[in-house]
């Protein structure tokens, strides 16, 4: 151990007072104490559902509870071959639930892993390595570079200080730290007497005292948030259980009704009565639907992996097609968290640099055309500087360009090499003697090179505010030194901030030949201003297409971050978002009331300095207007947001674990363009969503109609609860498949966003259930009295009505495809691959359960003539003659409209 010494100021004493401690640390019995009182610097583990859990809750549907109702009152009543089949449906649903729900409580995990596992403390005055869960408030912390600060800390010792709070702010620059008070309700990155837990030391030493731990930390409270905040039920399942709860309470009371009658009027037996009234339900409940629904959305996954968006939990697909508004971070998202040098300026003229990120693929430009470098002198003296006054260095690997290091100091490399100067060979000529290291205090960096001429040169590089200061002349384009301009390089800095672009200034200085070493004092007078870099994390160009085509589609794009309102709004004009110049602050959030805020969240596209809580309260108050919120983001500060919207996407390649185990949806390019391709994936998989319901919800009611007009007529049954089963299986996971392989429609980009609270049916669709069930009734009491009167056997006679309801829906199915144009055409009939796979499929199964004997036996049916199937399938093209004349009155009826009538 080593005995540690700390010089401090009354501001520092005041906070060591406050913590009840001293610059030399806790003593071992205090800190034990302490750890016993504030407990474990760890974030507290969260349960997770176990598997028997997750399995039996697939369970909770009002028209599962209808069906297992059956299933057991039919077991006693010994009709056990009815309770297999609607248990085996019953059972494949939540299989198929249970294997596709996501691990979406694991994010807590993920930060923990964020988390440092050691720190070095100072425990009475010797500093000891310790695990980080051990930390109490009052230890006194140690920094390096490299290190992961292990909890809050109030900065005691700044030396060069610079950590990386990307996690927590978005800010992609280090932050300069010292150790001057702040006011408390600051953002996160203006406080800059502060280290936060799970931020990284990028350079300097420092020395902290720990103000919280554990859950009291910021990243803590993060995660307080997130075991706070409930998922969203999508708008598609929300609908889904509404219909539910409707659909039940029609079969019940259709059931009920159906009882009294029989008992009251007909004399019916119960076993008899209930028979039917099991029949009505399994007629009217879709039991496959969950299940196609299900596999619809799986579809969707493949497709989207294709868009290079990994689905994490399925029903985010159907929402992801109704967003209206995209909440994005900047850093990372919008931009490609690299800083560019894009502006330079000398005392020639004003250079614009081309290219992104750290990659050297790039030109320098004058009045919009490439140079020639070796015209412009001065170009190489502020890039000779910019890499010599520079401790970072550049690698390419395969994956494309790396710094370590400072990520603007790797950005003036990038920069250089574009110039035609690679770092190597310019440190390789001229060797560094001395080093003055960045200090937030002096706001510079000095380093002593010796040339290869055997002379000596100092280069200083910082703010350019403090350089000014220092320096006496400029560099000008013959290669000569004049007076300093100072108005002409303050308005320089104006007009390069204003762009929001970040600004340091380069100057040399000659020195003696044999000097080795520097002061400050020499670094601070005598200086020769070389030139100014403008600086900015740049915003993809695939960013800007993909917000255009989003407002193109009626979606809002807007901007939530932590970084600078300046840096924000140049981003934000850049990428074309609508209100890009009316910016609010995280500050001026809090001042609002929510009525405030929901009035402002409308207007404003860009929020800047915000916190993790301040982004939460924006999808809340979006949300509060109907609107179907989508939130992007890659660090710790997003994943709360991204947990309480309706649709989280996580960036996949640079975005933290948090991020992407909160998230329903991540980006594998961490690209926003992704994302509007996304949402029209979405968009299809919706679409094809409601084909399937409005096909399979009208065939549906029209088995139901055939039932109930039996009972209330006192025919007998015209086919058994158990042939009905066998129908909606076949038919929903064969017919219905096939529209959930329907291609993009051409206009899906051009929609607006449909509504929140838009019905599941609409007009046309109700229609369709009636108009449809009336000519099932039809069909099928035709086909089964024409099977009586030909003194046919129950057991044929129901088996011809099995297989007209069959072929009705494979009618209907090729009708429903071209709701808006004839289906009588050789393109419509051609249809697309997966129709006729699922035809085939359908039409196989039916022969099966026809001819085989095990299955005639099994579902109670018998061989059917040539002739008479001949009659099945004439009916079939009479339901679709008489729905495709339908189609053309309807079609005509609403022509001249300003709208097409949904499908559903």
């Amino acid at each position: 151990m080593e005995q540690t010494h700390i010089i401090h100021t009354a501001e520092e004493d005041a906070a060591l007072k406050i913590l009840e401690t001293d610059a030399q640390g806790l003593s071992v019995e205090e800190a034990s104490q302490r750890l016993e009182r504030y407990g474990l610097n760890m974030l507290p583990d969260v349960k997770h559902a176990g598997a028997f859990t997750r399995f039996f809750r697939q369970f909770r549907n009002v028209l599962i509870y209808v069906l297992l109702a059956s299933s057991v009152v039919t077991a006693l009543m010994g009709h056990f071959v009815d309770t297999a089949v609607i248990l085996v449906v019953v059972l494949i649903n939540a299989l198929v639930g249970f294997v596709q729900e996501g691990r979406a409580e694991k994010a807590m995990d993920a930060i923990r892993k964020m988390l440092a596992p050691t720190a070095a403390v100072l425990r009475g005055g010797q500093r000891v390595t310790l695990p980080a869960e051990q930390l109490v408030p009052g230890d006194v912390v140690l920094l390096e570079a490299g290190d992961k600060v292990p909890a809050d800390l109030r900065l005691l010792q700044a030396e060069g200080l610079l950590i990386s709070e990307a996690v927590l702010t978005g800010e992609s620059v280090p932050v300069e730290k010292d150790t001057a008070a702040v006011a408390e309700q600051l953002p996160l990155g203006d406080r800059s007497c502060m280290a936060f837990k799970g931020t990284m030391v990028a350079g300097g030493t420092g020395i902290g005292v720990v103000a919280a731990t554990g859950t009291g930390t910021e990243i803590g409270k993060i995660s307080g948030m997130l075991a706070e905040i409930q998922p969203l039920v999508t708008p598609l399942i929300e609908k889904m259980n509404l219909f539910a709860r409707y659909l039940s309470a029609i079969i019940l009371v259709g059931a009920a009704l159906m009882t009294l009658y029989g008992t009251l009027l007909r004399g019916m037996d119960f076993s008899e009565l209930f028979m039917v009234a099991v029949g009505l339900a399994v007629a009217a409940i879709p039991e496959g639907l969950p299940a196609v629904l299900t596999i619809t959305l799986a579809i969707g996954v493949q497709a989207m992996a294709g868009r290079h968006a990994i689905v994490r939990r399925m029903p985010a697909i159907e929402t992801l097609g109704s967003v209206s508004v995209i909440c994005t971070d900047k850093t990372g998202t919008l931009t490609h968290n690299e800083m560019t040098v894009t502006t330079i300026v000398t005392a020639e003229a004003d250079f614009t640099v081309t290219g992104e990120g750290y990659s050297p693929d790039g030109e320098v430009m004058l009045g919009g055309a490439a140079i020639d470098i070796a015209a412009h002198e001065t170009l190489g003296f502020i890039a000779e500087g910019g890499v010599l006054c520079n401790s970072a260095a550049l690698h390419q690997e395969q994956e494309g360009w790396f710094v370590e290091g400072d990520p603007m100091e790797g950005a003036l490399l990038t920069m250089a090499r574009k110039c035609g100067l690679k770092e190597e060979d310019l440190r390789a000529r001229f060797p560094r003697s001395a080093v003055i290291p960045f200090d937030a205090k002096m706001r510079y960096m000095a380093a002593l090179h010796k040339t290869p001429d055997g002379k000596a040169v100092l280069y200083v590089k910082g703010a350019p505010e403090k350089l000014l200061e220092l320096c006496t002349a400029q560099r000008m384009a013959d290669g000569s030194d004049a007076e300093l301009d100072e108005n002409y390089w303050r308005e320089a800095v104006e007009t390069i901030a204003a762009e929001g672009q970040r600004v340091l200034a380069v100057a040399v200085k000659p020195m003696p030949a044999a000097k080795t070493r520097i002061t400050t004092e020499e670094a601070e007078s005598g200086l020769v201003l070389l030139g100014l870099f403008g600086l900015i994390d740049p915003p993809r160009d695939e960013a800007v297409e993909a917000v255009a085509a989003c407002r193109a589609a009626g979606i809002s794009v807007k901007m939530i971050t932590g970084d600078h309102v300046v840096t924000a709004t140049a981003i934000a004009r850049q990428v074309g978002l609508e209100y890009p110049d009316h910016a609010l602050t995280g500050h001026d959030l809090d001042a609002m009331d929510d009525e405030t805020l929901g009035r402002a969240v409308l207007e404003t596209d860009v929020f800047a300095r915000t916190s993790p809580a301040h982004k939460l309260r924006l999808v809340k108050a979006l949300q509060a207007h109907q609107m179907v919120v989508a939130m992007t983001g890659d660090g710790v500060n997003d994943a709360p947001a991204l947990k309480r919207a309706d649709v989280g996407i996580a960036m996949g390649r640079k975005g933290s674990e948090a991020a992407k185990e909160a998230a329903a949806i991540v980006l594998s390019d961490d690209n926003f363009a992704s994302i509007a391709a996304a949402v029209r994936e979405g968009r299809t998989v919706y679409d094809n969503l409601k084909k399937v319901i409005g096909w399979t919800l009208p065939t549906n009611a029209g088995e139901a109609a055939v039932i109930m007009l039996a009972v209330f007529v006192g025919l007998t049954l015209p086919l058994t609860a158990i042939q009905i089963l066998w129908i909606n299986l076949v038919t929903v996971t064969t017919l219905g498949m096939a529209l959930a392989f329907e291609p993009t429609e051409e206009n899906t980009m051009r929609r607006s966003p449909r509504p929140r609270m838009e019905a599941l049916l609409s007009g046309v669709v109700i229609w369709q259930i009636v108009l449809v069930s009336v000519l099932f009734v039809v069909g099928v009491m035709f086909v089964f009295l024409y099977a009586q009167t030909r003194d046919y056997s129950l057991e044929l006679s129901r088996t011809m009505v099995v297989n007209t309801l069959v072929v009705m829906e494979i009618a209907y199915l090729f009708f429903f495809r071209n709701l808006y144009g004839t289906s009588l055409t050789w393109q419509a009939v051609r249809g697309t691959p997966a129709v006729w796979v699922a035809l085939t499929a359908a039409v196989l199964a039916q022969l099966a359960v026809t001819y085989l004997p095990f299955m005639q036996q099994m579902f109670g049916t018998e061989s059917v003539p040539v002739q008479d199937g001949l009659v099945v399938v004439g009916i079939g093209a009479v339901l679709l003659f008489i729905m495709e004349v339908e189609k053309q009155i309807r079609l005509r009826l609403f022509a001249g409209r300003r709208k097409t009538p949904e499908i559903t």
